[in-house]
């Protein structure tokens, strides 16, 4: 909901991989050079998976795989392009290597658990998932020992279960100053989210249903990056960006981005951001009380004209009364 709301302008590096891209064999097979050697690189998805909220190419090149392709890949002996993936006798995984096993197309079959990129609580190490763990211990022992596999999926439960302790805490500053009133500015202070509605925006990490947080029963809110509290955006980054960058360094070997680079030591500044921010806002709202001060939210939180670009904004004005949900009630109605 976070892009869609948003104008064409602002969304373009989304909707070129979302879009028709991501549903043609030239997306990776490259149109003017249409040979299967040149899709066996891993620089072929480079294009689209890297970046804040999916950070796969980054988590790869600077893992030890990573590194070692990049300094091995101009040389056939150690790289040769030429066989099908399931002859190859590669120096270091590729990411088709791994993802595109033995040819098959379906990137997630060879993926252990994918949930929201990494930002649920999904318990990893559940046997629900057993199979698909089971499956990436089998690509890791072409050069590993099964052992050494499920020791670094171990690892990533681990480091993914701390990072969901930090953003559910996050959340629950954030959640506790918007339902004591001081949450600045209010849902009811901004101009209309996605859907039309003032609906306060964390949903994940909880279902928030209900009058106290600006809706009616069985409504809840989503992520928003624009037009929002400070505290809200600060979540929102916590969980849409450092967690991910959590799940996905422990997931392709990138330690680095797993703790250092916004991974777990960001989620640990942002936390602290948050109790900031939560803190500050209570303080001015017991300063106000005393002196008598009666805080009114500028306008440029409900007006705008950027915001009257945005999805919310254009439903309230010419549809009133009416929500997203009014307008496109049948199921597929995103496509």
């Amino acid at each position: 909901a976070w892009s869609i709301e948003r104008p064409p302008g602002d969304t373009a590096g989304c909707t070129f991989c979302h879009t028709s891209s991501e549903e043609r064999c030239s997306t990776c097979h490259q149109r003017h050079q249409f040979d299967p050697a040149v899709a066996r690189h891993s620089e072929q998805c480079k294009a689209c998976h890297w970046g804040k909220d999916h950070r796969d190419w980054e988590a790869y090149d600077i893992s030890i795989h990573g590194v070692v392709y990049q300094v091995n890949k101009w040389n056939p002996q150690e790289f040769d392009f030429s066989k099908k993936l399931a002859d190859a006798d590669y120096v270091g995984p590729t990411c088709q290597y791994c993802h595109l096993r033995g040819g098959h197309h379906n990137v997630q079959r060879l993926s252990t658990v994918y949930t929201s990129m990494g930002m649920s609580n999904a318990d990893r190490g559940a046997p629900l998932w057993k199979e698909k763990r089971e499956t990436w211990v089998s690509v890791c022992d072409d050069c590993h020992s099964p052992r050494f596999a499920r020791e670094n999926l171990q690892a990533m439960d681990e480091a993914c279960k701390d990072a969901g302790l930090k953003y559910t805490e996050t959340f629950k500053v954030a959640e506790n100053l918007m339902l004591d009133g001081m949450g600045e500015p209010m849902p009811k202070d901004l101009a209309p989210d996605w859907s039309g509605q003032h609906i306060w925006s964390l949903k994940i990490g909880a279902y928030h249903d209900g009058p106290k947080y600006g809706g009616a029963q069985g409504e809840s809110g989503e992520f928003r990056m624009s037009n929002c509290s400070d505290i809200e955006r600060i979540c929102f980054e916590s969980v849409g960006y450092w967690m991910t960058y959590i799940m996905k360094g422990m997931a392709h070997g990138s330690w680095n981005d797993a703790t250092y680079c916004d991974g777990s030591f960001g989620m640990d500044r942002w936390l602290v951001k948050a109790k900031a921010a939560s803190e500050q806002a209570r303080r001015f709202t017991a300063l106000e009380k005393e002196t008598g001060i009666n805080w009114v939210p500028s306008e440029f939180w409900r007006k705008g004209d950027y915001l009257e670009q945005l999805t919310g904004t254009r439903i309230v004005k010419e549809f009133p009364g009416k929500t997203i949900f009014d307008l496109c009630p049948e199921p597929g109605w995103l496509d």
